[in-house]
């Protein structure tokens, strides 16, 4: 006989279907069940007793219901996050048996952030490449925020970067591989780099290439001038883009910090220049992240270990 007690309903989470799974990411990204219905491509009788299933399966209410439509309750968010999750998993996997059955190795989504994405991430991708011409490799750069978010989504199956939220730490397993200083950065023949001694005051009237403001190495920035009683600067780029700072510092006498390697060619080609100024920013180490207890694919263990043999070589001496 079939138990119908709250317990059962958690201790038996194959009983949401596909389509469950499906309906609920049309609900979260178009905010109607009437629009969620028309994507999933049935009618919306159909959508709104597939969402009653699933809240009478696990007995908690996964969406709040108002006039503009529905919005996920806390709940709701757990079940969306773990459904993408699953989804892209299922779809990964008919990847990667379409691969093997065709004789190739599959496939590696990377996630890094810049300084190792100038060096470490490409090198080690090169190095793949080498042995394992078929392995088709997606490499993601941004802040280590929004890349662990798409890895914890299932997005990513690597991220070369920092854990910077606590409460994802017990989903994530950190390698820790380099800490990653920050020099003030300018183009070869800028008036500053001319300076035999550059102050942090002296920096404050140039134009400023900036990280946006929801990233930590902004807010690291503008406390470095506030702790010396200076105003943070006004003349502000906004970027994440790497080629985008390189071209803007080369045209400009715009200033910005990155981490020595990110740069190195472009200093020894006399392109960029570093100021003689102990900026006194850094950013906690990166590493390798992954999601815990998570089986790597094929593909993705050999990034693994590309990964982590680039970085003995790399770091050695910081080890």
């Amino acid at each position: 006989m079939e138990q119908t007690t709250v317990g059962a309903h958690w201790s038996n989470p194959s009983r949401l279907k596909t389509r469950h799974l499906m309906l609920l990411l049309h609900l979260d990204e178009q905010g109607s069940v009437l629009r969620a219905a028309e994507a999933a491509r049935m009618t919306q009788p159909a959508a709104s007793k597939l969402l009653a299933e699933m809240e009478a399966l696990l007995d908690v209410q996964l969406f709040d219901r108002h006039a503009r439509g529905v919005q996920p309750t806390w709940y709701g968010q757990v079940l969306i996050r773990r459904a993408r999750s699953a989804l892209l998993e299922i779809s990964r996997a008919q990847e990667e048996i379409a691969a093997l059955r065709d004789g190739h190795l599959g496939q590696a989504s990377i996630g890094t952030v810049v300084n190792p994405g100038t060096n470490l991430v490409p090198q080690a991708v090169a190095e793949i490449k080498k042995s394992h011409p078929d392995i088709l490799i997606r490499v993601d750069m941004d802040y280590s925020r929004p890349l662990v978010a798409r890895l914890l989504d299932g997005r990513l199956d690597l991220v070369v970067g920092r854990v910077m939220d606590p409460q994802g730490g017990i989903d994530l397993e950190f390698e820790p591989l380099s800490d990653e200083p920050h020099w003030a950065i300018v183009r070869h023949g800028h008036p500053l780099a001319a300076q035999k001694r550059v102050r942090h005051a002296d920096l404050v009237d140039h134009g400023w290439i900036m990280p946006p403001p929801d990233s930590v190495l902004r807010t690291r920035l503008e406390t470095m001038f506030l702790e010396r009683g200076l105003q943070a600067p006004r003349n502000v780029v906004e970027t994440s883009s790497l080629p985008v700072m390189i071209n803007l510092l080369r045209a400009s006498d715009l200033v910005t910090a990155l981490p020595l390697e990110a740069v190195a060619p472009y200093v020894e080609t006399r392109q960029l220049a570093v100021l003689k100024l102990e900026l006194g920013v850094g950013m906690e180490s990166f590493g390798i992240i992954r999601r815990r207890g998570h089986q790597l694919s094929p593909a993705a263990r050999k990034v693994l270990e590309a990964l982590r043999s680039v970085a003995r070589r790399l770091y050695a001496r910081q080890r």
